[in-house]
Order: structure tokens, then C-alpha cells, then sequence
């Protein structure tokens, strides 16, 4: 019986089959924006604790959520967040080139292409649509979902301009994601075979596995100041946030009270 995150991944395989990633450009140019550092700069350059804010329209764990993503972007940028992760995955998570489109047309951040990444083609599509950066998952690339290796990927993503977020969920594999030439390397606390949330994934991990100085992303689960703080005493460089800063009745000062726990 496959997990759920096998489930994703052939989900994927299907989208990119059927021709989702080849309609991903956007039909409107994207607004000229002023230059702004990569990703992994941003990270190291804040003065706060620095915040990755995700946009997503739903999740199998959240629902669907009805809101003005414009508004929703601008607001986390406005709040102090460093860059800005877009989910386009369209089966589970209701996501579309058209977000990140509207969302790389609002800011000036750098931008995250977030899905679950099988193909090259995939990569391409995040490069046409306005991203800074991509989410490579390392138990994908284990688990012979990819149609490449995970540093061939990442090299295909390094040519097109992009940097790499490689996810990792476990010893193992942060210790595989580590090994890659991947800019940024994350550490999800939610696992994505069963959907559970552990914040103590992030600590656990730190605590065994020197990093050598390579930018950690502690992805998944945080709801408040605390939470954050705790994740930055763990080791953690970052956070990636999501859920809880879309159910947020007001988003900038939701993200700035997170970028102002450490």
C-alpha cells in the first residue's frame, strides 16, 4: 500500500504527462522589479530571524482557503519576510503557474517554486514563471521518483538561474542532501508519508549532523514567536511558514511577530 507521498509523486508524474508544466508561462510579463539578492544572501544577510512565508490555496491538512494572493504577498513582504515560497502543485494543493505569476508581479523578494519536482521540464517551467529558487526533495530522488538524480537536477537548476531548496526529513537523508551542491538545504518537521508534525524533527536532526556552514531551512509546523525562537536555538538559519500565516486574520504583523522572535 503506498504512502501518501507516494501518491504525490505519481500524481506528478501524471500532471507533468498531461502538459501542466508546458502552459506555465505567463501570458503577462511580469512587472520589472528592483534587483534583490538570492535566496541563501537573503538568509544570511537579515538583520531578523529570516522567514521564508508561503502562499498556498490548500493542503490535504489546511483545506482550501479563499484569499486575494496579491494582498496575501504584499503583506509578507511588508511584514519582513525574505523571500516568498509559492505551492503550484494543482491536484492537492489547488496551485497554478497563474499564482506565482500574480505573486512575482507583487514583489520584489525572491520567490520559491514549491511542488513536488519529478522532471526537468519542471525546473524550466519554475525558470519561464518568474522563480528564484525550487524545492528539490531528497526522499524522492531515494525512492526513484525522479526521472534524474538529485544532482543532476540540481546542476539542470544551477544552468537555468535557479537555486536549490533540497528537503530533507531524516538522518539519512540530510546527510545525502548535504552532500549535494544544493544552496539551501531544508529540514522538513511535517512528514509527508503520514502528514504528521514533529518541531522536534528539526532538532534531533541538528544535534547529530554537523551542517559545516551550509544554510538549514526548518520547514513546516510553526505557529508562534516560541516556535520559531525554538528552531533558531536548535541550529535552524530559517523557517519556511505556511499554514498558519494563511489563516492569519492580519498576515504582515503574523509574519513580523515570527521574524521578531530571535
Amino acid at each position: 500500500m503506498p504512502d501518501f507521498f507516494d501518491i504525490l509523486c505519481r500524481t506528478a508524474h501524471k500532471t507533468v504527462a498531461g502538459g501542466y508544466y508546458s502552459r506555465f508561462v505567463e501570458r503577462d510579463k511580469p512587472v520589472e522589479t528592483a534587483p534583490t539578492l538570492r535566496l541563501s544572501e537573503s538568509v544570511r544577510r537579515s538583520a531578523y530571524l529570516p522567514l521564508i512565508a508561503e502562499v498556498k490555496v490548500a493542503s490535504p491538512t489546511m483545506g482550501a482557503v479563499h484569499v486575494d494572493a496579491r494582498a496575501i504577498a504584499r503583506h509578507m513582504q511588508a511584514g519582513g519576510a525574505i523571500g516568498i515560497s509559492v505551492v503550484t502543485e494543482p491536484r492537492f494543493f489547488k496551485g497554478s503557474s497563474q499564482l506565482l505569476g500574480t505573486v512575482r508581479r507583487c514583489v520584489s523578494v525572491p520567490l520559491v517554486m514549491k511542488d513536488f519536482i519529478v522532471s526537468a521540464c519542471q525546473i524550466e517551467a519554475a525558470r519561464d514563471a518568474g522563480a528564484s529558487a525550487i524545492l528539490l526533495i531528497q526522499a524522492l530522488f531515494d525512492r526513484g521518483h525522479s526521472t534524474r538524480g538529485a544532482e543532476d537536477m540540481i546542476e539542470f537548476a544551477h544552468a537555468a538561474g535557479l537555486e536549490v531548496l533540497l528537503e530533507a526529513h531524516t538522518d539519512s537523508e540530510f546527510e545525502r542532501a548535504l552532500s549535494t551542491e544544493a544552496d539551501l538545504i531544508g529540514i522538513n518537521n511535517r512528514d509527508l508519508r503520514t502528514l504528521t508534525v514533529d518541531l522536534k524533527t528539526t532538532r534531533d536532526i541538528l544535534e547529530k549532523i554537523p551542517t559545516d556552514g551550509r544554510v538549514v531551512v526548518s520547514e513546516s509546523g510553526v505557529e508562534t514567536p516560541e516556535e520559531a525562537l525554538f528552531l533558531k536555538r536548535c541550529g535552524a538559519d530559517a523557517l519556511l511558514v505556511g499554514s498558519a500565516l494563511m489563516r492569519a486574520v492580519d498576515v504582515r504583523r503574523a509574519v513580523n511577530r515570527l521574524v521578531s522572535a530571535a
